[in-house]
């Protein structure tokens, strides 16, 4: 199930908030919480639903059997013993195939193997109970001794299936009391409307933009693969970015507060500011649970440089089982590291504009990476858009894409940066009423959109 659903949203989800909202007292609060999770998740492929559980009652065990061991050895032994078995279960279900075919590429040997559906959001599970593993290691934390308040924060829907990785420090307080109100569920479904019509509206209509366009890459001009990259570039991010708005919508509708995974990135005026805008749970989680234990930056240059590649190569993959993803991560990691060493007293002295202008086409370039999922296709979509493998400057069929684009392509100029959300903010502020009608509006029109238009799958979910 997916929240850009018409069945989500106008069946599930009313039922769900009446049962969460009038049945009394917080432990059938948290029960009927885990049912509703446990049914999201079943929806598409029930026989994943006992991984899931898996995973959460495997941690919940393991986070207190760390805290009760009595000497460090011990403490790192289960440490290392939990981390195994959670990276061998997403390995397995993600990568096995990945590897066996670099292993049959290799060796010329030819190794038959069952393709695996990939379990919906293991990723963002998996990380989200490693950060509880680590944090109780390093005490951050204090192992959870109730399953049930622990299968909440394992098994909640709104944050399941595509994040934010919210970590256990960040909602202990609210797993034991959390404040559930009208107020509330307005200000959660505010939220969540603003996500939907990122993903329904925006990020959906670009797909029909971009996508045949990559269908005939090498049979295009060059501005018809930069149209189909900016296209694209736009609809990765209000594809997630509005999946993470209504997750962080729905988590306050039920009574918690999740961090924002996104802060505007295309204003940004460096990469390295970028990804402290983009995906902002991942990047953080890297920095913490990868990144630092390497030594970070407090170690010698070399080192600095290795670590850094480490962290973008596993962010590459972890996106996904394919060499264009590790690509794709690092070509970050060597942005980052020049801008590091080699530009960040040069980027300070140039206009801001010029600053977003640098970093904008260094993300669509960095999107060709993610979008192609072999290296002849990169290869050629780039070829495209610089010349050498593309049919002309530009055709008929190029005018009728900007044109098919061109106002979408401003509305996502309009609502990728924060002076439409601030005016929205200052409606709310000062005509609440006028705020709400147009809440219903944009509603209606995505209710419509849903209907009439066929189904759109969360693009970032394949990740």
């Amino acid at each position: 199930m997916v929240f850009s659903n018409i069945f989500f949203i106008y069946c599930f989800l009313p039922v769900f908030l009446l049962l969460y909202f009038f049945i009394p007292g917080k432990t059938a609060k948290d029960i009927i919480l885990i049912a509703g999770s446990l049914v999201f998740y079943a929806w598409g492929n029930p026989i994943y639903l006992v991984l899931m559980v898996f995973s959460a009652g495997f941690n919940y065990y393991m986070g207190m059997d760390i805290d009760d061991a009595e000497t460090e050895p011990s403490r790192k032994g289960r440490l290392i013993f939990a981390v195994i078995i959670n990276l061998l279960i997403l390995c397995f279900f993600k990568y096995y195939g990945f590897l066996l075919d670099n292993i049959s590429s290799l060796t010329g040997v030819s190794i038959a193997h069952p393709e695996l559906d990939l379990p919906i959001g293991i990723s963002f599970y998996t990380f989200k109970n490693l950060s509880y593993i680590f944090d109780v290691y390093t005490a951050r934390i204090y192992s959870q001794r109730s399953f049930l308040i622990y299968g909440v924060y394992s098994t909640m829907f709104p944050h399941m299936t595509a994040g934010p990785i919210v970590r256990y420090g960040e909602i202990e307080d609210q797993l034991y009391e959390r404040q559930i109100s009208i107020p509330r569920l307005g200000i959660g479904a505010e939220y969540f409307i603003k996500g939907l019509t990122k993903k329904v509206l925006i990020s959906d209509n670009l797909a029909g933009i971009y996508e045949p366009i990559f269908q005939s890459a090498g049979q295009i001009p060059v501005l018809t693969a930069w149209i189909g990259i900016l296209a694209y570039t736009f609809k990765i991010y209000f594809d997630f970015s509005g999946y993470s708005d209504m997750a962080i919508g729905l988590g306050k509708m039920l009574g918690f507060d999740f961090q924002k995974n996104f802060d505007y990135p295309y204003i940004s005026g460096s990469i390295t500011e970028f990804w402290r805008r983009w995906h902002i749970s991942l990047g953080s989680w890297f920095r913490d649970y990868i990144y630092i234990p390497l030594g970070g930056n407090r170690v010698s240059t070399p080192k600095h440089i290795r670590n850094i590649l480490i962290v973008w190569a596993l962010t590459g993959l972890w996106h996904g089982a394919s060499w264009n993803f590790v690509l794709w991560g690092v070509y970050y990691g060597i942005i980052l590291l020049i801008e590091k060493f080699l530009l960040a007293n040069f980027l300070d002295t140039i206009p801001e504009i010029c600053r977003r202008i640098y970093t904008f086409l260094l993300v669509m370039i960095g999107w060709v990476f993610f979008s192609q999922t072999s290296f002849p296709a990169i290869l050629r979509y780039f070829g495209a858009m610089f010349g050498p493998g593309a049919r002309g400057f530009v055709n008929s069929t190029t005018l009728y894409y900007f044109k098919t684009a061109v106002v979408l392509f401003v509305i996502s100029f309009l609502t990728c940066g924060p002076g439409l959300q601030n005016r929205f903010k200052r409606l709310m502020k000062n005509t609440p009423l006028i705020a709400v009608v147009l809440d219903i509006i944009l509603l209606c029109l995505c209710t419509a959109s849903l209907v009439y238009n066929s189904y759109s799958p969360f693009l970032y979910q394949q990740f």
